[in-house]
């Protein structure tokens, strides 16, 4: 349930923000609706109890100077069509009820009137006039007893005045809807300015942690914004510089590694080769090589991954063509490409792959071509290609192919693990597959910086 309910929301930050707000917004104006309507009911209710206060004060001086003869005849010119005024013997109200408003409205015309008989009644009455679905109609009556003479009858002058009953609908639609939409759209307006403010570092912060994972260590982020923002881009910034002293460290340690056997090795070669046994010295010279192979390896490795080189436009097609050339692999140009990069670490990074294609395939083709984003490099062979479960164990260090692809040429297992440091700091990936035709392509892409 609950992943159902998550497919239904925006995928983005700033949309899901948007939509907390929408609704946040409708839910504040549905309650400012009916707060309204109900304030409207209440403010109607006591407008119309004053119009009816003040019709029976203004009435009842009227029917007190003239004739008790010319009274219905006041009454009748004095009624509307919502408020009926009658001179009858007996009051329509005979005494107030005890509901608040009732009292209410009886107190303030006994501070007009004085001590003169009087009653006030509100009730809610169903009314014949009241217009198709407007509900019942909240009636106010009120009887005040007129002067008469010596033996006369009583003569109370009886008032009612009907008004529709208001409910929380009674308020203007298109009123509601015009004031929500400009709320609406003041308040998203100025949400979408902050959101994508608090947006915007969170997806550095994720091409940040994209770059570090391909072993990019140069990336910072700019500590800046909210608290907690500035925190996690202070701790990225941290780990980033961490990991870059440990790999400098680990680096440092294996470029001296290799660099110290060098010289043991060197003197243990010249002893082996002053052996007079043939079959002793040359297996012993030949394992030595091997060593002396794998130190100069972790040199290379070792040199590969600290190398300071300034980054610089790259053009790929002519970048590539020399390297062709210096190594006698063909080029084929499908694509104008410029990457930003370091020229010397590229060349010795796609350098190793051509020189693996020429040992081990027999020769080396080079293809460039433009995909999206990105400069593709396929550097492609007519070997007998790499076992599909060890393509990428090939790239860790001292790790090599199978045992066909001669070990007597072969290096120390790391021109892979160079390449792939390199192009991955660079913001690229490499891949190897085996072709359906046979031999083996390896896949570099690179991120443009000539973009149209």
């Amino acid at each position: 349930m609950r992943a159902r309910f998550a497919a239904l929301l925006p995928d983005g930050l700033a949309g899901r923000f948007m939509l907390l707000l929408t609704c946040a917004l409708a839910l504040a104006s549905l309650v400012a609706l009916v707060a309204l309507s109900f304030e409207r009911v209440r403010l109607d209710r006591a407008a119309q109890a004053e119009r009816e206060v003040e019709r029976v004060l203004a009435l009842v001086p009227a029917m007190d100077a003239v004739e008790p003869s010319l009274r219905s005849d006041v009454a009748r010119d004095a009624s509307s069509r919502f408020a009926q005024v009658t001179v009858d013997a007996t009051p329509l109200v005979p005494s107030t009820p005890t509901d608040t408003r009732s009292r209410a409205v009886e107190a303030q015309v006994r501070a007009a009137l004085g001590d003169r008989r009087m009653a006030v009644a509100i009730l809610q009455r169903d009314n014949s006039r009241n217009p198709p679905g407007r509900g019942r109609r909240e009636t106010i009556a009120i009887s005040v007893a007129l002067p008469t003479g010596p033996g006369e009858p009583d003569a109370w002058l009886n008032v009612t005045s009907s008004a529709p009953d208001g409910r929380p609908g009674d308020v203007e639609g298109d009123v509601v809807l015009l004031v929500f939409a400009l709320s609406l759209v003041a308040v998203l307006g100025i949400g979408l300015v902050f959101v994508r403010r608090l947006a915007r570092p969170l997806g550095e912060l994720a091409k940040a942690a994209a770059a570090a994972g391909r072993g990019d260590r140069s990336v910072r982020l700019l500590e800046e914004g909210p608290r907690e923002l500035r925190a996690a881009a202070a701790a990225f910034n941290d780990m980033q510089a961490r990991i870059a002293r440990f790999d400098a460290e680990r680096m440092r340690t294996l470029a001296a590694v290799g660099h110290d056997l060098r010289t043991p090795i060197t003197s243990l070669r010249i002893r082996a080769e002053m052996l007079d046994d043939d079959e002793l010295r040359e297996p012993m010279v030949r394992t030595l090589d091997e060593m002396t192979v794998m130190a100069d390896g972790l040199v290379a490795y070792a040199k590969g991954s600290r190398e300071i080189e300034k980054a610089e436009r790259i053009d790929l097609a002519a970048f590539l063509w020399q390297l062709c050339a210096d190594r006698g692999a063909t080029f084929e140009p499908g694509a104008e490409a410029e990457v930003r990069g370091r020229p010397v670490a590229l060349s010795r990074a796609i350098g190793n792959l051509i020189d693996n294609a020429l040992r081990y395939g027999g020769s080396a083709a080079v293809r460039l071509e433009r995909d999206g984003l990105d400069a593709a490099i396929a550097v492609e062979d007519q070997g007998r290609g790499i076992p599909s479960e060890r393509l990428e164990a090939v790239f860790e260090p001292f790790v090599r192919g199978e045992e066909s692809r001669s070990q007597e040429t072969g290096g120390a297992g790391l021109g892979l693990s160079i390449a792939r440091n390199v192009i991955v700091a660079h913001g690229g990936t490499v891949e190897l597959e085996n072709r359906p035709e046979g031999g083996l392509r390896a896949k570099v892409r690179l991120p443009l910086s000539n973009l149209d």
